[in-house]
């Protein structure tokens, strides 16, 4: 349905539908060279007499003509074929009236040619591991989680400030990253009854190698755990605490960069004759070296070297391998700066490294998950058989901030952009989400993992202010599909200017200062995520925008929720053509048609509702 930007009114025919959910692509896993039927949602009363598919198979367009298959209240479904002839194959819809036709592809219903790269996907390469759709992560920063008291006798090394857990974080500066506050593995098992009283399912840790700052993407090795988080045997601990549990545990891998004290890199400096020479970008007439943004500490690697390749990831013993076998058994990586990976002037590597990555990780563990970080547009890097998915900046958590954010005060913008973070109504938030969306498979967009923020970026409380606007964000984490990764601390709100600044210690030792009231939010959401199937495996419909609210439906085959979210108090909404409904999450009333056929959702706000059809 198109949203419409009507208060107080009946709200008009939804426009025709398709995403990729089960609802309309009932084999989701189609192999090589399969027909599979899809399925498209036509409103009785739409101008739709005809409806073909376009396929692009081998790159030459062709047209098949649907069918109806069914009638089911005021809408007809319309069934046709298409044949996933390619790894991705590309289809959209042409719809035929009375008015000529209008294409329908998963950006929405336009009435102008449009290219390609919006069309539905049919991908064929392998999917990601099941597990990773019914996923809550929680990203933890080992330094700042918590101590355990193995933690306390522990020589420093040279470059660390020591803190304790009450010393403010230094947002910015050269000591920011020489903070040390000592939080290490046995400190995260001894308090993953927190985790489970929140409710999540799966653990994120940022690098636990050994390195020269306290956020350790300077890697000095791969070959062994921080002694400082309590060394190798201290993940075994916490990957059996996490196993016991039915969990799952991943780590963070830097392909991108090692730091400059990493045995590799100490070796190639040293020796332009050396091995580890052609595993970086070495000046051969200056000695000169290429680093991550100009960072000198991280020295970005050359991924044209098949000697890196070998020793990152194709090795029986690489260090992509050794942490997917037990002892430690890692459910997968989430890979650091995914986007710069495999890039540098002509060199275009990036869809190789992926690829490549993933056929080892999955040959190693046939369940283990690989995801990439992108700051920015993502899109291009999708669908190739290499990332499963992405952590979704741009195609959720910019735009949540931009809706949400609290009044006139400036918020940095994640992605650096001049000026902070713009305040946006709720169709520019829609515009931009679909943007993204349209632009991946169905399968990518829900295999990606949407955040309100992590240890890069603002906390979600300092963005939006107040406990009552958190909970909108939140909800909006929890109900949307694909899948919500909560950074440590949101769920106390805590809060953070930037990204060094969020990386806020734990406050354990002080529950009087956290808001019990988020906490009590966040529990609840992920129970309500994990208990309604339609909200990790529905599909997607937009019902109403206007500036300051969103509705939209999550449908399944084994259910429907409707979701209100409402940054600011307005006038009611009114939507026609909904059964009644009970009330899941919010505490509003049972929704129940009036007679009119309408009902009404609730004006107050900020406000988070969700309501289950019967």
């Amino acid at each position: 349905m198109s949203p419409t930007p009507h208060h107080g009114a009946v709200a008009p025919s939804p426009l025709p539908h398709h995403d990729g959910s089960a609802l309309y692509v009932p084999e989701q896993e189609p192999a090589l060279g399969d027909v599979v039927d899809v399925f498209v949602r036509v409103p009785a009363g739409a101008d739709v007499r005809q409806v073909h598919v376009r396929t692009t198979g081998d790159g030459e367009p062709r047209f098949t003509e649907a069918v109806v298959d069914r009638t089911d209240g005021a809408d007809v479904w319309w069934r046709v074929p298409v044949e996933a002839r390619n790894p991705v194959s590309n289809y959209r819809f042409m719809l035929s009236g009375s008015r000529g036709h209008r294409w329908l592809n998963a950006a929405g219903v336009v009435a102008h040619d449009v290219p390609d790269n919006g069309d539905f996907r049919l991908v064929t390469h392998a999917p990601p591991p099941a597990w990773a759709r019914d996923a809550v992560i929680y990203q933890i920063f080992p330094d700042r989680f918590a101590r355990s008291a193995a933690a306390e006798g522990r020589e420093l090394p040279d470059w660390a400030i020591p803190c304790d857990w009450d010393t403010p974080v230094i947002g910015r500066g050269p000591e920011t990253p020489r903070q040390f506050y000592g939080g290490d593995l046995d400190g995260v098992t001894g308090r993953l009854d927190h985790l489970d009283r929140l409710g999540v399912n799966t653990v994120y840790l940022t690098p636990i190698f050994p390195a020269r700052s306290n956020h350790r993407y300077d890697a000095a090795s791969f070959d062994t755990v921080d002694p400082l988080l309590g060394g190798d045997a201290a993940l075994a601990r916490l990957a059996d605490a996490v196993r016991a549990r039915g969990w799952r545990l991943l780590g963070d891998i830097t392909s991108n960069h090692t730091g400059d004290a990493h045995e590799w890199f100490t070796r190639a400096a040293a020796d332009p004759c050396a091995p580890e020479r052609e595993l970086y970008y070495f000046d051969e007439v200056s000695g000169d070296y290429e680093s991550w943004n100009g960072v000198r500490s991280l020295p970005k690697l050359n991924w044209g070297s098949a000697e890196l390749r070998r020793r990152f990831a194709t090795a029986g013993d690489s260090l992509l391998r050794r942490w997917l076998r037990p002892p430690y058994g890692l459910d997968g990586w989430r890979v650091d700066v995914a986007n710069m990976t495999g890039r540098r002037g002509a060199d275009a590597y990036t869809h190789e490294v992926a690829a490549l990555l993933r056929e080892v990780v999955v040959r190693t563990r046939a369940d283990a998950l690989l995801m990439a970080e992108h700051g920015h547009d993502h899109t291009g890097d999708l669908d190739r058989n290499g990332w499963h998915g992405t952590m979704n900046y741009v195609g959720f958590t910019d735009p949540v901030w931009s809706w949400l954010r609290h009044g006139d005060q400036l918020v940095p913008n994640f992605l650096g952009t001049p000026g902070g973070v713009v305040r946006r109504d709720a169709d520019a938030v829609l515009a931009t989400m679909d943007a993204y969306r349209s632009l991946v498979s169905w399968r990518s967009y829900t295999h990606s993992w949407q955040l309100l923020g992590s240890h890069d970026s603002a906390r979600i409380r300092t963005v939006v202010g107040d406990a009552a606007r958190q909970e909108v964000a939140a909800g909006l984490l929890a109900t949307m599909p694909g899948t919500p990764m909560i950074f440590a601390g949101d769920e106390l709100g805590l809060t953070g200017t930037n990204g060094e600044g969020s990386r806020t210690p734990m406050p354990w030792h002080r529950p009087e200062s956290w808001d019990a009231s988020t906490f009590a939010a966040y529990r609840a959401l992920v129970a309500l995520r994990r208990a309604e199937p339609a909200l990790r495996h529905g599909g997607l419909r937009w019902l109403h925008a206007d500036a300051d609210t969103l509705v939209f439906l999550r449908e399944a085959p084994t259910g429907t929720v409707l979701v209100l979210a409402r940054r600011a108090a307005g006038e009611p909404v009114r939507l026609a053509g909904l059964r009644a409904a009970e009330n899941l999450y919010g505490g509003a009333p049972a929704l129940r048609p009036d007679a009119d056929g309408a009902v009404t959702l609730p004006a107050d706000g900020p406000t988070f509702q969700a309501w289950r059809f019967s």
